[in-house]
């Protein structure tokens, strides 16, 4: 053999070896553990401005003048005096625009919104505001979106004016449309320049909101989660739920019933981080949980709210008396219950009247409810108890979520899961925001024992179900929603999928972030006034989401799972069968710098065949990211594969580039 020839059996002998490595065995002729309906969803909490200010479509920041700050978000000029015995016993403050007493000085409102208001020009605005005439007869308003920096002669992008009658308040709406586009617009409210008006709940929304409701959601943002075919929606934190302290915790009850008088609340992440500090960040509730829930019914994804165990943030309050003492919980436990009925009850009920009041007389359906977000130790399990009790007593088909902390791993950790075994709790809540390492199963076993995608290989079977409430992969010294981070996401959730028996659902977090108003990344949708992206890491979740299947497939490589084990090559992948299409759905996630081959086996499927593909690859660098400017610069791309088939089974083979998530779609 000359050596011409020997070179080539050489490349071809470790070409067919190094495929003989990447030999994944399909089983699809047994179905294994039912997939939930829940499995992949999504986790809403009010960081980095995602509710005022983001999804909620408000425009006007501070609408009410309840900010310790009354004029927090305004400018005023001429005769503007604050009122607190307004028409809203929850929200009392009004403002009183009295004539300045001179024909050229104006009496005047000017509201900032957040971070500007963002207008379309050619769309229609609903300005609405409750008002009166304290003194009898009428008056005139007019109300201005305005351009303060433009070049042009006159400010305004669109103006309408407004009559106001009588004593008595009274609600009035008015439409205004913006001429252009403007991210950064003002509202601007004159009053009468002879007659004294009292103004209340100043709101200006885009008709166009997802649904076209009045108290609507941003269109764009609730689009996306809609997109994404999420199973559970987990709502509304997070640590908003504990509070910096107990005062300042979110408040159900405080976030029903008419919009005008849902009081403020503190948002506690407006001054956590000194280095993100955001002193004006409050929770108008306009968004609450019968949004929430509305939302849920929307997106087609199952309700599970978050409730206070009656402890405020344990990070931020070693001291118990800053808590709820064991004979203080009856009103949380209280809430709990009342919450069920608010969701479930029938229209005789008190607070399923209330749901009905509102606009839904039929119930939300639903099935899970948290006690207590990412508490941990005996302060957490004993005041869990009477929790529980409660709600089996008077519920006991609703499911309930409790917490193994907010660890990972550690002495912490198995003490929750141990607590929630003897509390019979129906999931626990796991959180675990970890590096590269971690994701990808390499960190130290002496500290991170359960890492990677094989973490839920090893659980007990017998104890409650596996909730990934939490999760996203930091990188080192990249903290931020770059390419190669999302990818380790993908290759993470392979070992939720493949362990569905355990594993009941999933979700990223955090959800939204504004980009000029953030706290904490990385995050998976972002957002200025008029724009949004997608992250990597949303399109890692939707891809998982949209082909979640119904039951799993045992897929191996040489009788292994195929996790990123020493001898894989960085490969990971798992593989379901959908019973509603008749798919087999197979992910396969390449870590590896180099491009690798596989060969995928369909053990029970016989003839030719063409599998559908999504495959998520970088053109640059790992550290890559979509942005507001480059919203499609990575996403998944559509294309086909070729199955051929031999005497026994449909074998597929592939080159999987480097750094890149291919996901498999073909018709038993």
């Amino acid at each position: 053999m000359n050596l011409k020839h020997l070179t080539l059996a050489l490349t071809i002998a470790t070409s067919m070896s190094a495929q003989a490595q990447h030999v994944m065995d399909v089983n699809t002729k047994k179905l294994g553990a039912p997939v939930s309906s829940t499995m992949y969803g999504l986790f809403f909490e009010d960081i980095n401005y995602a509710a005022d200010g983001g999804l909620y479509a408000e425009l006007v920041k501070n609408r009410s003048f309840e900010f310790p700050n009354p004029f927090t978000g305004w400018d005023i000029s001429g005769k503007v005096t604050l009122k607190n015995d307004g028409p809203f016993d929850k929200n009392p403050h009004y403002v009183r625009l009295a004539p300045s007493g001179h024909n050229d000085k104006h009496t005047m409102i000017e509201n900032h919104g957040f971070f500007g208001m963002g207008v379309k020009g050619g769309e229609e605005y609903r300005f609405s505001v409750w008002a009166r005439v304290p003194n009898g007869g009428s008056a005139k308003l007019w109300i201005d979106i305005v351009d303060n920096a433009t070049m042009s002669d006159d400010q305004k992008l669109g103006n309408v004016g407004l009559d106001i009658d009588g004593k008595e308040w009274k609600k009035y709406t008015a439409i205004i449309k913006p001429k252009r586009t403007f991210a950064k617009a003002h509202l601007r409210v004159w009053g009468d320049s002879k007659v004294t008006t009292d103004l209340e709940h100043i709101s200006l929304f885009p008709v166009k909101t997802y649904k076209e409701r009045e108290n609507g959601l941003r269109a764009d943002l609730a689009k996306a989660l809609e997109d994404v075919h999420p199973g559970v929606f987990r709502f509304p934190g997070g640590c908003i739920v504990e509070g910096t302290d107990l005062e300042t915790r979110y408040q159900w009850k405080n976030t029903v019933g008419p919009v005008e008088n849902r009081p403020l609340n503190e948002n506690r992440w407006h001054y956590t981080f000194t280095s993100r500090y955001f002193p004006d960040y409050f929770q108008t509730y306009g968004l609450g949980f019968f949004e929430f829930f509305q939302l849920c019914e929307d997106i087609k994804a199952e309700p599970l709210p978050v409730l206070s165990v009656g402890l405020a943030c344990q990070f931020q309050n070693r001291d118990e008396k800053a808590h709820a003492a064991m004979d203080e919980l009856q009103p949380f436990i209280d809430d709990c219950l009342d919450l069920i009925e608010f969701a479930n009850g029938s229209v005789d009920t008190k607070w399923g009247k209330l749901r009905a009041d509102m606009g839904h007389p039929a119930p939300f359906n639903m099935k899970y409810i948290g006690i207590g977000n990412e508490q941990w130790d005996d302060p957490y399990f004993e005041r869990l108890k009477p929790f529980v009790a409660a709600v089996r007593a008077k519920y006991p088909n609703i499911k309930i979520v409790g917490t193994s902390g907010p660890d990972s791993e550690g002495k912490m950790f198995e003490k929750g899961w141990v607590a929630m075994k003897d509390q019979k709790a129906d999931l626990v809540d796991e959180h675990f925001y970890r590096n590269e390492e971690w994701f990808l199963g390499t960190a130290p076993k002496d500290r991170y024992p359960n890492c990677g995608a094989l973490r839920y290989d090893s659980y007990d079977r017998k104890g409650p179900k596996v909730f990934a409430g939490e999760y996203a992969c930091h990188g080192k010294g990249k903290k931020w929603n770059h390419y190669e981070t999302s990818l380790y996401e993908a290759a993470f959730m392979t070992g939720i999928e493949r362990n569905a028996d355990i594993v009941e659902m999933a979700t990223y977090a955090p959800l939204f972030a504004h980009v000029e108003g953030w706290q904490w990344r990385p995050d998976m949708i972002w957002y200025d006034n008029l724009r949004m992206f997608k992250s990597v890491s949303y399109y890692v979740q939707q891809m998982y989401a949209q082909n979640k299947g119904t039951n799993v497939l045992s897929l191996t490589m040489e009788k292994k799972p195929v996790a990123g084990q020493p001898d894989q090559d960085g490969l990971f992948a798992s593989s379901v069968f959908d019973k509603t299409t008749g798919e087999i759905i197979i992910k396969v996630i390449n870590t590896s710098k180099q491009a690798q081959p596989i060969t995928l086996n369909l053990q029970g499927i016989k003839g030719d065949r063409t599998a559908q593909t999504l495959t998520l690859s970088y053109n640059g660098s790992m550290d890559d990211e979509n942005t507001l400017d480059q919203p499609e610069k990575i996403k998944p791309i559509a294309g086909t594969a070729q199955c051929t088939a031999d005497k026994k089974q449909a074998i597929l083979n592939d080159q999987l580039p480097a750094m890149s998530f291919r996901l498999y779609k073909i018709k038993k």
